[in-house]
């Protein structure tokens, strides 16, 4: 039992006790019955007052929590709405009461979600007016009289963020273009004449429209300074160029250079200036010495000849070059000349350097030729020799290389010109084979020159004898002087005739090392004479007599060399190549007899 039910009987028993109380007070005073009755009705009218009136005031809490209920219901759904939310659904069936707090609870919570969504969507928009006003760009495009739902407000945060990150790219752009600005402003001494100028440079940063067309006419605006500072530096470097042109034609002393070269850097308006007189005054200085100024072109203009490998013809074409009479249309004329000559080689630099490159290649290609024919050579000490076979090699394969990417590069020229490529009047290809040609030709020559000499010199040796090539410090046995015969071989020779002299010859030894000497013989029965087949050194060529013997009606007239015989042997075996074998046998045999 519910504590109100006992206390509801328990109020019964109250109210019986005291009428209980009431009627034993009047029966003890004596009170009539009908006053008894009429006394007992105002109890009873007290009673029923009292608890109508109770019972009233409970009505009236209860019509007023339904009424509040029913608004809060309705607050609540409008609220909903509002916000974006499900509508409040309460749970079991609670009672009148509690779902009126219930209710009202929900209420407030939902207002002061109505209330904060509206004050930071109020915050937001000031924000985005702000930087709106700076970006001058259109505000966002929000409802201001609804409560923003929570994706909505995500998305405005989302924009807003957007907007900071382009105002801090264009204020970083704005700040870098500005500085850049100045700098050109004070390098071409140029003061802000518009009022945009104006407000980019004087006024403060904060307060420049990061507009985007603000930001194009910022950029526009450096392009210009920007064009005008390169063509001011164009300017004043070609017053510099002009300058040293003229200070080294003109053969300006160093000291009175460096003082100009001192006061003229940079590319402001006074060093224009300055410069400008500079080449007023060298100007006039060239017409006082025009002489050395024409000479000094001319030297120039060999130089520029020799680049572009001009032919004589070419050279001769510009007649001006020849002409002795110092005027100022000549100095115009040479002028001209050397900036027409000076654009020529700029253009076609690439191909002039390359058959610069294949120049100096075919000089040094020319060079190890000449070397590699050399005998000296291989007296070469600490692999120097080495060196240059590599080098001669690299160089066999890189030349034809260069010359085929160089024959490309003028095919292609000429295509684009119209005309052909020359090389000291000639195309280059043409050039190229011409040279490669003479090279032939040259080392046919040169191979037909050193087959007649060994000729002659194998000749001259057949019949005279070989001549020492050696010198006499060498360390071995003490040599015979040149022209004389050993006393005790000559003694022997002429006593009995019937000996046959022997030279026994030593074969070179290598370089450093001391000659072995094979002894001489004398004697009918040599041991050596069955060897004079194979030592070709000792015949003469077309049957003639042998070197190293002498017949008897003839006298011995010279020595024979050791090593002279040793040296000429490949070339005089190369000489008797065509003899057969049984041929020079039968001659050494008859030579022995002749000398028997």
């Amino acid at each position: 039992m519910r504590r109100s039910d006992v206390l509801a009987e328990e109020s019964v028993l109250c109210h019986q006790k005291a009428l209980a109380q009431l009627r034993e007070i009047w029966e003890l005073i004596g009170i009539p019955e009908d006053q008894r009755l009429q006394r007992t009705e105002v109890v009873k009218k007290h009673i029923k007052d009292l608890l109508d009136m109770m019972i009233a005031e409970e009505q009236n809490l209860k019509e007023r929590l339904l009424k509040s209920i029913s608004f809060c219901q309705k607050e609540l759904t409008t609220l909903c709405s509002e916000l974006g939310v499900e509508p409040f659904q309460e749970e079991g069936e609670p009672t009148i009461l509690q779902l009126e707090k219930d209710l009202r609870t929900q209420v407030e919570l939902m207002r002061k979600q109505k209330k904060e969504r509206k004050q930071e969507m109020k915050l937001l928009q000031e924000q985005d007016q702000e930087l709106c006003e700076i970006l001058c760009v259109t505000p966002y495009d929000i409802d201001s009289t609804s409560v923003p739902s929570l994706e909505e407000l995500n998305q405005f945060r989302q924009h807003l963020a957007t907007l900071r990150e382009t105002k801090a790219s264009r204020r970083e752009e704005f700040v870098n273009i500005k500085r850049q600005i100045i700098l050109c402003m004070e390098e071409l001494d140029h003061t802000p004449d518009t009022s945009f100028e104006r407000d980019v440079v004087c006024e403060d940063e904060d307060a420049f429209c990061l507009s985007l067309e603000n930001i194009a006419t910022l950029q526009k605006l450096l392009r210009q300074l920007e064009m005008q500072k390169s063509q001011n530096e164009a300017v004043c470097e070609g017053l510099r160029a002009h300058i040293r042109e003229l200070w080294d034609r003109l053969q300006i002393p160093a000291e009175e250079r460096q003082a100009v070269a001192l006061v003229a850097t940079g590319s402001k308006a006074k060093v224009r200036k300055a410069l400008q007189l500079e080449v007023n005054r060298l100007e006039e200085l060239k017409m006082q010495n025009m002489k050395k100024v024409v000479d000094a072109i001319r030297v120039e203009l060999a130089q520029y000849w020799d680049q572009c490998f001009y032919s004589q013809e070419q050279r001769q074409a510009f007649t001006p070059y020849y002409d002795e009479e110092y005027t100022e249309n000549l100095l115009q004329l040479h002028d001209a000349e050397i900036v027409r000559l000076r654009n020529y080689y700029e253009v076609h630099k690439e191909l002039f350097e390359g058959v610069q490159k294949w120049e100096e290649s075919w000089r040094l290609f020319l060079e190890f030729e000449r070397k590699a024919s050399d005998p000296s050579r291989f007296t070469n000490r600490g692999g120097n020799l080495l060196k240059e076979e590599k080098q001669r090699a690299r160089l066999q394969k890189t030349l034809p290389k260069l010359e085929e990417e160089l024959k490309a590069q003028i095919e292609k020229w000429e295509q684009e010109h119209s005309k052909a490529f020359v090389v000291n009047g000639q195309k280059f290809m043409e050039y190229v084979t011409e040279q490669w040609e003479m090279h032939r030709l040259e080392k046919e020559r040169a191979k037909q020159e050193r087959q007649l000499k060994n000729k002659k010199e194998t000749e001259t040796e057949m019949l005279y004898g070989s001549a020492p090539r050696t010198p006499n410090k060498r360390r071995g046995p003490a040599p015979t002087k040149p022209g004389k015969l050993n006393t005790t071989t000559m003694s022997n020779a002429t006593a009995n005739s019937s000996i046959r002299p022997v030279f026994a010859v030593s074969r070179l030894p290598p370089s450093g090392s001391k000659p072995v000497l094979t002894s001489t013989y004398s004697g009918k029965n040599t041991p050596h004479a069955g060897r004079h087949g194979a030592n070709k050194e000792n015949l003469e060529l077309n049957g003639s007599i042998l070197s190293g013997g002498y017949p008897s009606s003839a006298p011995l007239q010279r020595n024979f060399s050791i090593n002279s015989v040793a040296s000429t042997y490949s070339e005089f075996a190369r000489e008797l190549s065509k003899a057969s074998k049984s041929d020079v046998t039968s001659r050494i045999l008859n030579s022995t007899d002749i000398q028997s």
